[in-house]
């Protein structure tokens, strides 16, 4: 029988030319989000996107983008994403980056391979 568990989604939403101390600030999110124990961060590029200023993003052939969407989804318990806000906003603030944060409650679980 599956066991779910309370745990918080946690989404990211950034351009992928976003810079952190010369490097995308996407891995700088996910290396940290490691190296303080959260568990587990997965980073999606966008196909297809707009925003706020109406720009329309594409990875169509004749229309290369150069900033296509990218989405960090970190999944944990409520008392390690409030813990790891903080780190967030300040990276965002750290780097000029505009980034849009989604937070919802989920039930997960692990399903392992039987031995």
């Amino acid at each position: 029988m599956i066991e779910f568990e309370s745990r918080q989604l946690l989404r990211v939403y950034m351009g992928e030319q976003a810079k952190y101390h010369h490097r995308p600030l996407y891995e700088a999110v996910v290396d940290e989000a490691k190296e303080r124990g959260v568990a587990g961060a997965t980073v999606f590029k966008g196909i297809l996107s707009y925003g706020m200023s109406g720009t329309l993003y594409t990875t169509k052939i004749l229309e290369l983008s150069q900033n296509l969407p990218v989405v960090i989804e970190i999944m944990d318990t409520r008392q390690q994403i409030e813990k790891f806000l903080p780190v967030i906003e300040a990276f965002a603030s750290e780097s000029g980056t505009h980034v849009y944060v989604t937070l919802e409650e989920i039930r997960a679980a692990v399903i392992l391979p039987e031995e």
